[in-house]
């Protein structure tokens, strides 16, 4: 991973621990579903963002050195099976 992409989602995942720790005290105060729900959401969206910024790395460095280093058929099935993954 890139330092430009590791310090990003490194500071993507200190917010999302942030978030998810608020989320726990509401359901422990016994917060009102609806607006856990929207912190939810919220938490998920941002994983997605932290996993979109990841995988634009990977596709810009990781998977260039790859093909280049001759590598093309190990690339291909990683991508395959993160494909598969996110449609689960």
């Amino acid at each position: 991973m890139d330092a430009d992409t590791k310090a990003d989602v490194l500071k993507r995942l200190a917010y999302l621990e942030g978030h998810l720790a608020g989320v726990r005290r509401m359901v422990e105060s016994d917060t009102y579903c609806v607006d856990v729900l929207k912190q939810t959401y919220a938490v998920r969206r941002a994983i997605e963002k932290a996993e979109s910024r990841m995988l634009s790395g990977h596709l810009h460095h990781c998977v260039v050195d790859g093909v280049r280093g001759g590598e093309q058929h190990r690339v291909i099935e990683e991508l395959v099976q993160l494909y598969e993954l996110a449609n689960k």
